[in-house]
C-alpha cells in the first residue's frame, strides 16, 4: 500500500511509502484522503502525523503522470483537507519536501524537519507555478519578499534556513518520529493553527513590485517566474479563497503551455542522459581521493567543485610559486562565496581543509582519480600522463580536461588506456553545470560509469560524448559562431546579432561572450591549425583582423565592442573593418531581421546536431539540447533546437 496508518500514544501516524521519492501519485492522494478521514473519525486519536518511509519526504509530483489528465482526488483538494483537519496535524519532514510535498507540509498545523532536510517549490523550473496553495500559504509563514524569492527561483533551502524563516517550527536532531510525536502531543493541547488563516505580515509594496520586475527581467522570456511571483503577491492583496482560485487557474493555464512542454522535455532528457544501455549492471570504480594537475583558472574551479562535494583533493603544480598562486586562487573563490553569503567562514575553512597542495607528482600516488587541467598542448599532456603511469596505482582513473585535443592521442602513452577518460568541465568549473564525459576508444565500462557517478556527485550534469574535435559542445559552438560570422560578412553587425540572440533568451550574444573570454585564445588556435584548413571552405577573417589590431576584448578595452570604463558600446571602427572584409570578397552587404538571424542559427545547430548523432558522438538528440542549455546559455524554456525541430 502507498499509504497506511497506525496508532502510537493516541497519535495517528500516517505513512506514505511510494518509492523512490514518495511522489504524490493518484494512489498516494487517494490513500491520504482515506487515512485522514479515518484518523479524524477515531475518537481516541488526539493528533495526526504525516511522515514518509525511505530516504525522503514527498519530493514532488509523479513523473509518470506528466502529460496525463489528472484524476481526483486532486492535490489542491487533498491539501485543503489537511489544513481543515479537525485534529492537529504535524508534517515530519526528512530528505526533501519539494513541490506538492512542501504544499502538503505547508497545510499542516506544525512542521518538524530533520537537520539534513531541504525544502522548495521548484515548479517554475517546469514552466508552471505551484498549484496546491504554495503561493498563498508560504508568504503567510515566511513573509512576502522571501516567499517571492523562493517560489520564483525554485530554489531549495536548508532545514536551518527554514527554521530561521518560520517555515518549519522545530528541527529534530535525534529521531524524527520520536520528536514529531512529542511535538504532536504539544499541539494536541491547542486549537490547530491553520496556515491559510494566518495574516501576511506587512511588507513594502513598492519594493516587492520592483522585486517582481527584476525577476521578470532576469527570466529572459520565461513566463513562469514572473507568474509565480505575482501569484505570491496576491496573498498580500486578496482573501485566500480568491488567491487560491487565481493560483489554480494560472497553474492549469501554464501546465499545457509550450514553455511547460519544453521544460518537461528538458527534465525528462536529464533523467535519460546518464542511462547508457551498455552500463546496465556495471559498478563504477570507487573514487574518493582526487588528484588535480594544475591550479590555473580551470584547475582551481575544478578543485572547488570537488571540495564542495566532499572529496579529498591533492593538487600538484609544477613549482612552489605556481603552487602558492593556485592556493591563493582557490581561496579567492571561497572568499567570494563567503562575501556573497552563499557559505560561511566555517564552511570555507572546512572545504579548504580537504585540499592539499604540492609541487611533486608523487603526491598523486594514492589517488583514485587524477584529472589534468594543464596547458592544452598534446606534448605537455602526454608527458604528464606518461609520468603519472609510473606513479599512481594500476586501478587509478586518469582523466583529461582537454577542450579540443584528441583524448585517444593523449592516452596513447598510457600502458592501460582502458582507465583513461575525458572529463571536460566548462568554465568557471565550480559554477557551470555541464561536464562532457568523453568515452575514449579503449575505455573500461567501470571507468565510464565512474565518470558519470563523479559528475552526479558533483551536482553536475554529465553528458556522454564520443571523441571528435570539440566534442559535442565546442563543435556545436563552432558551427554556431561560423554561421554568425557568415552573417557578419554578409551584412549584419555584431550588436545586431547579439541583440537577436539575447532577445531569444540567451544571457549574452556570441560577440559579447567572445569579448568577455578574450579573442586571443581562439586566435592562437586558428593560427596553429591554419595549415589544416580546407581552402575550399568559406573562412571569415574578421576575428583575425581584430586580433591583428590588438583588439582582444574586455581585457584590452576593445574587441567587437569598445569598453570605456568597462561599459560596452558600439565601435564604428569595427563596422568599418567588417565592411572592408566584405568588400575584399565582393560581398554585397544586406540587412538581417532578428527572426532571420535566429532561424539561421537554429538551422545550423540542428544540422550540426544531426551530424553529431549520425557519427555516434552523441547518443540522443536530447543530449544535444542539454549541452546547449547547460553549457552555452540556450534558453531552457524553449527546450533546445532539436526539441524545437521535432527531433527529440
Amino acid at each position: 500500500m502507498s499509504v497506511s496508518w497506525n496508532r502510537q500514544d493516541n497519535i495517528a501516524l500516517i505513512w506514505i511509502d511510494n518509492p523512490p521519492v514518495n511522489a504524490t501519485s493518484h494512489a498516494v492522494r487517494e490513500g491520504l484522503v482515506t487515512a485522514l478521514a479515518q484518523a479524524n473519525a477515531d475518537a481516541a486519536i488526539e493528533a495526526i502525523i504525516i511522515a514518509c518511509k525511505g530516504k525522503t519526504f514527498v519530493a514532488g509530483a509523479d513523473v509518470k503522470e506528466f502529460g496525463k489528465p489528472p484524476r481526483p482526488p486532486f492535490l489542491n483538494d487533498l491539501v485543503q483537507l489537511i489544513e481543515d483537519s479537525a485534529k492537529p496535524l504535524v508534517a515530519a519532514i526528512h530528505g526533501t519536501a519539494l513541490g506538492g510535498g512542501l504544499e502538503i507540509a505547508l497545510a499542516a498545523h506544525g512542521r518538524i524537519a530533520s537537520l539534513d532536510a531541504q525544502l522548495g517549490l521548484p515548479e517554475v523550473k517546469l514552466g508552471i507555478i505551484p498549484g496546491a496553495g504554495g503561493t498563498q500559504r508560504l508568504p503567510r509563514l515566511i513573509g512576502m519578499s522571501e516567499a517571492i524569492d523562493m517560489v520564483a527561483s525554485g530554489k531549495r533551502i536548508s532545514a536551518q534556513k527554514a527554521l530561521d524563516l518560520g517555515l518549519v517550527d522545530r528541527i529534530s536532531e535525534n529521531d524524527l518520529i520520536t520528536d514529531a510525536l512529542t511535538f504532536a502531543k504539544v499541539l494536541a493541547q491547542t486549537e490547530p493553527r491553520r496556515t491559510g488563516h494566518v495574516p501576511v505580515r506587512d511588507f513594502d509594496k513598492a519594493a516587492v513590485e520592483a522585486q517582481i520586475v527584476a525577476i521578470e527581467r532576469k527570466a529572459r522570456g520565461q513566463i513562469s517566474p514572473g507568474e509565480a511571483a505575482r501569484a505570491v503577491y496576491n496573498a498580500g492583496n486578496l482573501p485566500i479563497v480568491e488567491g487560491l482560485k487565481f493560483e489554480r487557474e494560472k497553474f492549469l493555464e501554464l501546465v499545457s503551455s509550450e514553455q511547460a512542454l519544453a521544460l518537461r522535455h528538458v527534465f525528462a532528457a536529464e533523467r535519460l542522459a546518464a542511462k547508457l544501455p551498455d552500463l546496465d549492471g556495471v559498478t563504477p570504480r570507487h573514487v574518493q581521493n582526487v588528484g588535480i594537475a594544475g591550479a590555473g583558472l580551470m584547475g582551481a574551479g575544478i578543485a572547488v567543485a570537488f571540495a564542495d562535494a566532499g572529496y579529498a583533493i591533492v593538487i600538484v603544480e609544477r613549482d612552489k610559486q605556481s603552487m602558492d598562486l593556485g592556493a591563493k586562487r582557490i581561496e579567492a573563490i571561497y572568499d567570494r562565496l563567503v562575501k556573497s553569503g552563499r557559505i560561511n567562514e566555517a564552511a570555507k575553512e572546512e572545504r579548504l581543509s580537504r585540499i592539499g597542495f604540492h609541487f611533486d607528482r608523487s603526491a598523486f600516488a594514492q589517488c583514485d582519480l587524477v584529472l589534468e587541467a594543464v596547458f592544452d598542448d598534446l606534448d605537455v599532456k602526454q608527458e604528464l600522463f606518461a609520468s603519472l603511469s609510473s606513479i599512481v596505482r594500476p586501478d587509478t582513473i586518469l582523466a583529461t580536461n582537454t577542450s579540443y585535443l584528441n583524448p585517444d592521442s593523449i592516452a596513447s602513452v598510457i600502458p592501460d588506456p582502458g582507465r583513461f577518460i575525458g572529463l571536460h568541465f566548462f568554465s568557471p568549473a565550480n559554477i557551470m553545470r555541464l561536464v562532457e564525459v568523453v568515452r575514449t576508444k579503449n575505455i573500461a565500462p567501470d571507468v565510464l560509469a565512474a565518470g558519470l557517478a563523479v559528475t552526479k556527485r558533483l551536482g553536475k550534469l554529465g553528458i556522454v560524448s564520443g571523441v571528435c574535435e570539440g566534442f559535442i559542445g565546442n563543435r556545436l559552438f563552432t558551427a554556431y559562431r561560423q554561421q554568425c560570422d557568415f552573417m557578419l560578412e554578409d551584412g549584419a553587425l555584431p550588436h545586431e546579432i547579439d541583440a537577436a540572440v539575447e532577445a531569444y533568451g540567451f544571457p549574452m550574444g556570441p560577440y559579447a561572450v567572445t569579448d568577455l573570454a578574450g579573442l586571443d585564445i581562439s586566435w592562437a588556435r586558428r593560427k596553429r591549425d591554419a595549415g589544416k584548413r580546407d581552402p575550399a571552405l568559406r573562412y571569415v577573417a574578421i576575428a583575425d583582423r581584430l586580433c591583428e589590431a590588438g583588439r582582444f576584448g574586455q581585457k584590452t578595452g576593445k574587441g567587437y565592442y569598445a569598453y570605456d570604463g568597462g561599459k560596452r558600446s558600439i565601435d564604428p571602427a569595427v563596422t568599418t573593418l567588417i565592411e572592408a572584409v566584405s568588400q575584399e570578397k565582393n560581398i554585397a552587404r544586406r540587412s538581417f531581421e532578428q527572426g532571420e538571424i535566429m532561424a539561421k542559427i537554429i538551422d545550423t545547430l540542428v544540422a550540426e546536431g544531426d551530424r553529431i548523432i549520425a557519427e555516434g558522438i552523441a547518443l540522443r538528440a536530447s543530449d544535444i539540447d542539454l549541452v546547449l542549455i547547460n553549457g552555452y546559455g540556450y534558453p531552457a524554456w524553449r527546450g533546445g533546437p532539436m526539441f524545437q525541430s521535432g527531433r527529440s
